[in-house]
């Protein structure tokens, strides 16, 4: 059951909005945010914040990439495949990561810390190959690069685990 703060925020924006529905992907959004991933619960909820019916919900986050009907990892990679991508290398960068995570795309690491799933564009052309990781945007990947990001991200976690975590640089 979503916190009573998170349901009282959302439901306060949404009486306050001249067309509630309109606000639809941000309800999901926020709700995924607590949850990590949309379930059937939580679009239940999304329908009776907004007063919708849940499938015309799940029309919505079936269409969005960024919601996940699917268990995600902690960290979830948009790797981007768009034409400029491919040009400069995403095949080759695609490859490193499902060998350096033994994952394919699609899929999740077996101790839940990565997620890896195409976008079609992130709007990082002029610093492609590029990637989103958490909503945080990596361009002019190498394997290397790659490598150190994923290293970073894994004492991240496990300082997070520990409850050690520091606030995130960069």
């Amino acid at each position: 059951m979503l916190p009573t703060e998170i349901k009282e925020s959302l439901t306060r924006r949404i009486e306050t909005a001249s067309h509630p529905p309109e606000l639809a992907v941000d309800v999901m959004f926020a709700i995924q945010d607590h949850y990590g991933w949309l379930t059937d619960e939580a679009m239940e909820e999304a329908g009776a914040i907004l007063g919708m019916d849940p499938l015309k919900l799940e029309e919505l986050a079936t269409f969005y990439t960024f919601l996940y009907r699917e268990p995600v990892g902690k960290y979830v990679i948009h790797l981007c495949d768009s034409v400029i991508c491919w040009m400069d290398g995403y095949e080759s960068l695609r490859d490193h990561i499902a060998r350096k995570l033994g994952i394919g795309m699609g899929e999740t690491t077996p101790d839940g810390l990565f997620t890896l799933l195409p976008v079609c564009c992130i709007g990082y052309c002029d610093r492609s190959p590029a990637m989103l990781i958490n909503k945080k945007v990596y361009g002019f990947l190498t394997p290397e690069k790659i490598d150190a990001i994923f290293e970073k991200l894994r004492t991240e976690a496990q300082s997070t685990e520990r409850g050690t975590a520091e606030a995130p640089h960069e």
